[in-house]
């Protein structure tokens, strides 16, 4: 039952039906020096198990191996992402999305998670991972390598 809870909570999250709010998710990238950045943001619950996808930035599929923490968890499926996918980010850039995401993810335990990788450079999985809790928003996380920081508010 709670795994079909927890799918339901992200399919709201995804689809914003009425118990969901607006959240505005704030990546800045660090300048460092090569290509656009292909990022995955994703949620997992407090086992660190995969709940699902909420962007894609970066539209080459091929390329999505490298997100290794997110291809792991999905087997690479691109179904995970259909209609949910952006540019890369180039260096020194910001990704600035807003999703509708459902209240029940926020203080119970699920965390977003965003996995980086840039071409010719080295993969950076688990970039980000930030506890989804409403004292969190507006509260910036800074990245291991690609990302300078980023934020969620609400």
């Amino acid at each position: 039952m709670k795994t079909l809870l927890s799918a339901l909570a992200l399919t709201t999250a995804l689809t914003g039906p009425a118990l969901a709010r607006p959240v505005t998710l704030t990546t800045n990238m660090n300048q460092y020096g090569g290509d656009g950045a292909y990022l995955a943001l994703y949620v997992t619950d407090a086992n660190g198990t995969y709940m699902g996808s909420l962007w894609m930035a970066g539209g080459k599929s091929k390329y999505y191996e490298h997100l290794s923490d997110w291809y792991r968890a999905t087997g690479g499926n691109t179904a995970e992402i259909n209609g949910i996918t952006g540019a890369s980010v180039g260096a020194g850039r910001q990704l600035k999305i807003t999703l509708d995401l459902a209240d029940a993810l926020f203080d119970a335990g699920y965390e977003l998670r965003i996995d980086a990788s840039v071409e010719d450079m080295r993969d950076s999985p688990s970039e980000v991972v930030v506890p989804l809790t409403t004292t969190g928003a507006g509260q910036p996380v800074t990245g291991r390598r690609y990302i300078q920081d980023f934020t969620y508010d609400m």
